[in-house]
């Protein structure tokens, strides 16, 4: 029986949930070879993409057998579980809520079985654009049923195996289904025989190639997994293209032109430090960016200090170029994340104290450079100034190694709504200054986009910055509230004005403001009119 999962550390005093991946993948070949371990590992490594529920599904040629349910990989599974998990290819998901809620049901890898009896198990990394559109299709084969919401993921099985029969192979219905789904997709998938690896035409997500000594392949969302199995990288999964592993090797096949536009936020905060995306070390970019802040904005100080961990390699960046030393005077608890133990109000409130906690003897009396990844509601900010005032801190100065983020994403980052983020619940005429008092800060900056990018290493045009600059290179999808809200922005923006999700800002508004209905933070989910839904639910269509 499946216990709810309670989610703990990702908030703070007012709960404001992190900005956060959706999903990590993992996939392995490798006969002889204990996979389902393999996978435990590989998902281990990237448990930082996805905390709320985590799978398996081993093959052995005959069929496929599935494990998952909801918390992290350390609780769902056991030696005993793991060791029941026998076969020679396997893959394995870790799952923050994307399209559809937080239940066992939408735990992945999805399973079903084709028409000609093959086993399809699926995974998934990413958020589609045309959710919806593939929804109906299904629903309209007798897949899926709209009126439960199913996640994109779960379509995209339901669609693959539906498609698989005899004379017509998986990897068929895969070149047939890929280039009708839009949006951002790292899909590892398996028919218990061979190994698919598939990523999206703009390679949104990251999704890297690695061999094993033994000769066996691994397929995983971040370098760092391939290290911790002991694989050797082998090259990135380009844009556009289908990778298939088996007894015959690995052989690629394109089912798209590359059009790429990767993820900026990969860089800045969501992938590991210690992984390499596209040839460009994380780690490197986050320290380069913040030199390059400290040079944008530089500020008076006697210590700088990150906050961790996502903020350190910038911290060590500004304190290399500005020259004010360095120090951790923050202390983070490594084991606060996903609980099974309901926190009651008064613990909860204690909020960011339960991640992390000032060294008071580092930062008694000093004026502090505090640098973070990124601000999206402010909350996290306003709690952490005021804890290091408490602690004695003589200043506060605020240094953010990213834009502010405005905008909503729609292709697998759970930020808010447009009308929670703080850039844009302040004065659009001055915002920076506006955060700053609303956070407490005696100084806040943030990095200039141009300086993110540059330090990316990538060429601008390769980039999906969309949470910084409100340009969406895949689109939005039809059915989400949020992309109203971004149609109402983009066309203030391209009238010169600044982008504002709330035309209501004006003071004499607020009441009106205060009284409005917030659409959703997630977004992606499917949902239908009446009509459409009717077309399933009445006996007489």
């Amino acid at each position: 029986m499946s216990v709810p999962v309670v989610p703990a550390g990702p908030y703070d005093d007012l709960g404001e949930p992190e900005p956060r991946e959706e999903c990590g993948v993992f996939g392995v070949w490798a006969p002889g070879e204990d996979v389902s371990k393999f996978t435990y590992y590989g998902l281990y490594a990237l448990q930082h993409r996805g905390q709320e529920a985590a799978g398996i599904a081993v093959g052995n040629g005959d069929q496929i057998v599935v494990f998952k349910d909801l918390g992290l990989v350390s609780q769902v599974f056991d030696e005993q579980s793991l060791d029941a998990l026998k076969g020679h290819i396997a893959i394995g998901h870790n799952r923050y809520t994307t399209a559809g809620g937080n239940s066992w049901e939408n735990a992945q890898p999805m399973f079903r079985m084709a028409p000609d009896g093959t086993d399809i198990a699926l995974g998934h990394n990413g958020n589609l654009v045309n959710h919806w559109e593939l929804t109906m299709q299904a629903a309209r084969q007798g897949l899926v049923d709209p009126k439960t919401h199913p996640s994109d993921s779960l379509v995209m099985c339901a669609l693959l195996a539906a498609d698989t029969r005899e004379g017509h192979s998986a990897e068929e219905a895969a070149m047939e289904l890929f280039p009708k789904v839009n949006g951002a997709f790292c899909v590892v998938f398996t028919d218990g025989d061979s190994l698919y690896a598939v990523r999206d035409p703009q390679g949104v997500r990251p999704l890297s190639i690695g061999q094993l000594e033994g000769g066996g392949y691994v397929v995983a969302s971040e370098t760092a997994a391939l290290d911790i199995v002991g694989a050797t990288f082998v090259r990135d999964v380009e844009p556009g293209e289908l990778i298939v592993v088996n007894a015959d090797g690995l052989r690629s096949r394109r089912f798209a032109p590359e059009k790429r536009s990767t993820c900026v936020f990969e860089y800045v905060y969501l992938a590991r430090p210690d992984s390499v995306i596209r040839g460009q070390s994380v780690n490197t970019t986050r320290v380069t960016i913040g030199r390059k802040l400290a040079k944008e904005a530089p500020a008076e100080g006697d210590l700088v200090i990150p906050v961790p961990e996502s903020g350190t390699p910038a911290a060590v960046g500004y304190a290399q170029e500005s020259g004010i030393p360095f120090a951790q005077g923050l202390m983070k608890n490594a084991y606060v994340g996903r609980t099974f133990i309901e926190p009651s109000q008064s613990i909860r409130q204690l909020g960011i104290r339960l991640k992390l906690n000032p060294l008071r003897e580092v930062i008694e009396g000093k004026s502090l450079v505090v640098v973070d990844d990124s601000i999206v509601r402010g909350n996290t900010q306003r709690a952490l100034i005021k804890m290091l005032r408490d602690a004695g801190a003589a200043e506060v100065h605020v240094r953010i190694a990213s834009p502010p983020v405005k905008w909503p994403c729609f292709y697998g980052i759970d930020f808010a709504s447009p009308l929670e983020l703080i850039a844009n619940n302040v004065d659009q005429n001055d915002p920076v200054e506006r955060i700053r008092e609303d956070i407490g800060a005696d100084s806040l900056a943030y990095v200039s986009a141009e300086s993110m990018i540059e330090a990316s290493g990538q060429p601008a045009e390769s980039l999906c910055c969309a949470c910084f600059d409100g340009h969406y290179p895949l689109g939005m999808p039809a059915d989400d509230p949020n992309s109203e809200l971004v149609k109402t922005m983009q066309a203030q923006q391209a009238q010169g004005s600044p982008a504002d999700p709330n035309p209501l800002r004006q003071p004499e508004h607020q009441a009106e403001l205060a009284g409005q209905a917030q659409p959703p933070r997630r977004s992606g989910r499917a949902c239908a009119s009446a009509d459409e839904l009717d077309e399933f639910t009445n006996p007489n269509n």
